[in-house]
């Protein structure tokens, strides 16, 4: 049961955010959404470095000197494999009027919802891949680190299920719509968490593989899509202080529990 609770976690931080579309009138303000990026780029950051790589190189000493190898390898390939996706499917970002990928006849609408959608596939393969680490036995990773980065991931989660919802509200969409899309797009990550966990018993044997995989898969994100958003116009100020009030929540998180 601790599993389910585990996995589903991050999602349910994402309904709740977009559940905001039927308390607040209007979209979220240009300072206070560029902080939450900040906010959520921070936290993935930390999640990524703490529970993550950190875990990936402990799980490898055996390798000595080189045991740097999992971590470094595993963290190209979750790069590699998030551009690759970025490419192939069509999207669009926030307060962007030209959308991504290839052509395509999709509405606005689903576009946005599939960015989001990209962004919260590495979030369930980090959520996904902990837990196996705990059915593998893993020393390395722990109940309590592992519920860590489920509740790290499920705050900054919260924010950008609202910065969804409203502005899709603000569009001319009904709350229930706002809503319903806002809470789609965070439906990806428990099925990627939960399809990482069947994969346990290959997982096991190249754990710190996965780890550092799904690591470089979020710091792509951050780099690529949250700070660049957060931060246009020069307008750095705010988005540093959400960062760093996000990477201090998950390290505490990490530290603490772990």
């Amino acid at each position: 049961m601790e599993y389910v609770i585990g996995l589903l976690t991050p999602f349910i931080g994402t309904t709740l955010g977009a559940a905001c579309v039927f308390f607040m009138k209007n979209k979220i303000k240009d300072g206070i959404q560029r902080a939450l990026l900040g906010f959520a780029s921070g936290v993935m950051i930390a999640a990524s470095v703490w529970s993550l790589l950190i875990p990936s190189i402990n799980m490898s000493e055996n390798l000595g000197k080189l045991s740097f190898i999992p971590a470094v390898v595993g963290f190209f390939l979750g790069i590699a494999f998030l551009f690759i996706l970025d490419q192939i499917i069509p999207h669009l970002h926030l307060n962007e009027k030209t959308p991504e990928g290839p052509k395509t006849t999709l509405s606005n609408t689903v576009m946005l919802v599939l960015a989001v959608t990209l962004h919260n596939i590495p979030e369930g393969m980090a959520v996904g891949v902990v837990f196996a680490g705990l059915l593998g036995d893993s020393s390395t990773v722990t109940v309590a680190s592992a519920f860590a980065l489920s509740i790290g991931i499920a705050i900054q989660n919260f924010p950008e299920g609202a910065i969804i919802s409203l502005p899709l509200r603000a569009e001319g969409n009904t709350k229930r719509k706002s809503f319903t899309y806002g809470m789609l797009s965070g439906v990806v990550e428990p099925i990627a968490a939960g399809i990482t966990l069947l994969m346990s018993n290959v997982i096991s044997s190249a754990l710190p593989y996965f780890l550092s995989f799904a690591a470089g898969a979020m710091i792509y994100v951050v780099i690529e899509e949250l700070l660049p958003e957060a931060s246009k116009d020069d307008k750095t100020d705010i988005c540093t202080w959400g960062f760093a009030i996000g990477f201090a929540v998950m390290m505490v998180l990490d530290v603490a529990l772990g």
